[in-house]
């Protein structure tokens, strides 16, 4: 069984999990995404409402487990300055 572990980052208004971009590709998901999203250097933050849901879902399917490891800031994310998650320019 394959095991990953997601850093999560949380601002006081919102977080988001890291995801390689390849493993969005590889579980299939990546049409799955939402533009509330972001993505930069081969790497996805993904929102913590529905996106990282629909990435644990995915890989709850596939037998993979997910660990977490949680970082927190007082202030707004840098994460917010990122691109939109955009399915065909992410994938570049």
């Amino acid at each position: 069984m394959k095991t990953y572990t997601i850093n999560v980052y949380n601002d006081p208004g919102h977080g988001w999990g890291k995801v390689p971009l390849y493993l969005l590709k590889n579980l299939g998901i990546t049409e799955k995404i939402t533009s509330y999203s972001f993505y930069r250097k081969g790497f996805a933050y993904l929102e913590e409402d529905l996106d990282l849901s629909t990435f644990l879902y995915a890989c709850s399917e596939k037998g993979i487990t997910v660990n977490f490891r949680d970082s927190y800031t007082n202030r707004s994310s840098k994460i917010r300055n990122y691109f939109r998650f955009d399915k065909v320019r992410a994938m570049e």
